[in-house]
């Protein structure tokens, strides 16, 4: 994959930016979407929706944060996820899909998959 030095600017960036975040929470849906994330750089608190069995579980735990950072894939499967927890949570909780945008922006759509951030570890190193 062909990664320009802008792109790596803004990666760092972003992970910078979103260590920094105050009274947030990042949710992805699996556990190597998680270690990609902390690959990348990134200190924060990560939950794993899978882990949670189920999207009531989910929310009736994740209902106690003040602001949830939403990285779901962008898949077909992510878009649903995401578009249940917006539906179940929006009245209950801050929901931040700016980062999500964010990203497909810096990886110019190569990225579908968070997981698949691994492949900017070698140069965020």
């Amino acid at each position: 994959m062909l990664v320009t030095q802008q792109e790596i600017t803004k990666l760092k960036n972003f992970v910078f930016q979103l260590n920094f975040v105050k009274d947030s929470v990042v949710v992805v849906e699996g556990k190597r979407d998680s270690i990609a994330l902390k690959k990348l750089g990134y200190t924060g608190k990560v939950l794993e929706f899978h882990r949670f069995g189920g999207m009531i579980n989910f929310t009736d735990s994740v209902a106690k944060y003040k602001n949830l950072i939403i990285l779901f894939d962008r898949d077909k499967k992510g878009r649903c996820l995401t578009g249940k927890i917006i539906q179940l949570l929006q009245r209950r909780t801050k929901l931040d899909l700016s980062y999500k945008r964010r990203l497909r922006e810096i990886t110019k759509g190569k990225i579908m998959f968070i997981e698949q951030l691994v492949c900017y570890e070698s140069y965020l190193a």
